[in-house]
């Protein structure tokens, strides 16, 4: 018999290749453009901007966070850093694909640097939680940075390093934040893109630490 705390450990558990769910090998559908930022959500973006990868919990509320900082030109929420190629929402939040709720970011550097993107990420949710951010339990919800590049993932490296020390002043946790070269990212399906700009009533469990972080110490 299959019970709820079965469940509940699979999604505090990042599944084997072997439990991982099929998925497909086509892409599930999803919007064109920004429903904010009028936007391409697939591109092609602008030469010379980058292009960076979060996850801070929910990405409803997380993406909200990004697209309303000067410089981004646009953003998307998806999957990443799983196993099952293509996967619905469903599918995900059974916790059985092993994917992350993410956000993605292009921006352009010459006006909102990789730094301050780090700064708004640390301060916006809590990286000590390991497998939820407040009451959004499981692996969906963990908190990641997947980079893009070697300078992306020193500088990430640093801000975890620089933001964990100010946690542990203030008497906080240790950051179980993951940090790892971008996976393939998924496009979430349409009624997720910009879910709170569409549903302005809409809830989100993102709560930062109140501890500030320096963005002179996680710069690249």
């Amino acid at each position: 018999m299959f019970f709820l705390s079965d469940m509940l450990n699979k999604k505090l558990n990042l599944p084997k290749p072997s439990e991982a769910l099929p998925g497909r090998t086509r892409a599930i559908p999803t919007t064109s453009k920004h429903q904010v930022l009028k936007k391409p959500l697939k591109g092609p973006y602008p030469e010379g901007f980058e292009t960076a990868l979060f996850g801070l919990g929910c990405f409803w509320g997380a993406e909200r966070l990004f697209w309303q900082l000067e410089g981004v030109w646009v953003t998307a929420v998806g999957y990443a850093g799983g196993i099952t190629p293509n996967p619905t929402h469903q599918e995900t939040c059974t916790g059985l694909t092993g994917h992350a709720e993410v956000v993605l970011v292009v921006h352009d550097p010459k006006i909102v640097s990789y730094a301050a993107l780090l700064k708004l990420f640390w301060e916006s949710h809590d990286p000590t939680q390991g497998m939820r951010q407040g009451n959004d339990v499981g692996t969906t919800y963990r908190s990641a940075i997947y980079t893009f590049g070697d300078a992306q993932l020193r500088a990430a490296s640093a801000s975890h390093d620089a933001y964990e020390t100010a946690l542990r002043v203030a008497g906080q946790g240790r950051i179980t934040t993951e940090i790892a070269p971008a996976p393939e990212f998924y496009f979430a399906e349409g009624d997720h893109q910009q879910y709170l700009a569409k549903n302005p009533y809409g809830t989100c469990n993102l709560k930062g630490t109140g501890i500030p972080c320096i963005p002179a110490a996680i710069s690249a």
